[in-house]
């Protein structure tokens, strides 16, 4: 049995979910994209190919294993993208919580019965049917969960609202030891540069006290200030617009001082070397199209 254990987004890490890009499906419409970059590239024609895909996933599990983290893969659905695990279920401390996410992908939670088979029962949750949330809005950092929610009264209209306010209110129910700490992001269905997805699009804690952040794709000022106040503005390091669409804050810590970040994120990877850290350079440019990045792609089930 796997006995589930994460507290924060950088302690050593020991097991994961890693998704699978094998027969991920034909490129989607147009009308069949669930964000505005995907969009984009498929307007474009240089949505990523699968082999391409694979090929940079497969990058990333040498990186787990050089550091002998234990990978689980989704079994292979056929037609259907299973790349982006963060979005189907997220751990915090010992439980399991299955997303409620766009009814398209529910499958995806099936295609991880084999780990959730080794997981008790009693760790397992599942919100109930108001409760929207995803792995991408939830952030366990010791005595605080971060959460991106979008509430205001359109909520409904953007595919790209993906955490709601009756998941905060179900996290805090769940947690009651926990601070909840949500923040407001902002969305569009059509514009990639000012769309949040996630709140790790524009946040992402690291280790050393430090963090990465964009301050526009918060909705409250007030709310984003508090997170420099909390980490410290020399701490920080602040991407802009161009950045967020690349996913700059997307990366993955796999310990306190070992980040696991795209290649092509030079000043990035630059900054985290002059901070003490160890930067593993993987090439996943081709999977970002899709707005997910490293982050996205894992489930952590154990850190230490």
């Amino acid at each position: 049995m796997l006995q589930l254990h994460i507290k924060d987004e950088v302690s050593l890490l020991k097991a994961v979910v890693l998704g699978i890009a094998k027969s991920s499906g034909p490129t989607p419409t147009i009308e069949e994209a669930y964000d505005p970059k995907s969009a984009e590239h498929i307007k474009a024609g240089t949505y990523p190919v699968e082999s391409d895909m694979v090929a940079e996933m497969e990058g990333f599990r040498k990186v787990f294993e050089k550091y002998d983290v234990k990978v689980f893969r989704p079994e292979v659905l056929e037609n259907c993208n299973q790349i982006f695990t963060r979005d189907i279920a997220f751990v915090i401390e010992d439980k399991l919580i299955k997303a409620n996410i766009l009814p398209d992908r529910e499958q995806e939670v099936e295609a991880i019965l084999h780990v959730l088979d080794k997981i008790d029962d009693d760790n397992i949750l599942t919100p109930p049917e108001d409760v929207h949330v995803e792995g991408g809005d939830v952030m366990p950092w010791n005595d605080y969960i971060f959460v991106g929610t979008y509430t205001a009264p359109d909520y409904s209209t953007y595919i790209t609202a993906r955490t709601n306010e009756a998941a905060v209110a179900y996290l805090t129910k769940q947690f009651p030891n926990k601070t909840i700490k949500s923040f407001e992001l902002r969305k569009s269905n059509t514009i990639a540069q000012e769309n949040a997805l996630h709140l790790d699009c524009c946040f992402q804690p690291l280790g050393k006290g430090k963090a990465i952040l964009h301050k526009n794709g918060f909705l409250v000022e007030e709310e984003y200030q508090w997170l420099v106040d909390f980490f410290g503005k020399e701490n920080i390091f602040e991407i802009d617009a161009n950045e967020m669409y690349h996913m700059y804050s997307n990366v993955f810590s796999i310990s306190p001082d070992v980040v696991v970040s795209e290649r092509n994120f030079t000043r990035l990877n630059n900054w985290l070397r002059q901070q003490g850290f160890t930067v593993e350079e993987i090439a996943y440019a081709e999977i970002s199209k899709q707005e997910g990045l490293l982050r996205c792609s894992t489930l952590p089930l154990i850190r230490a």
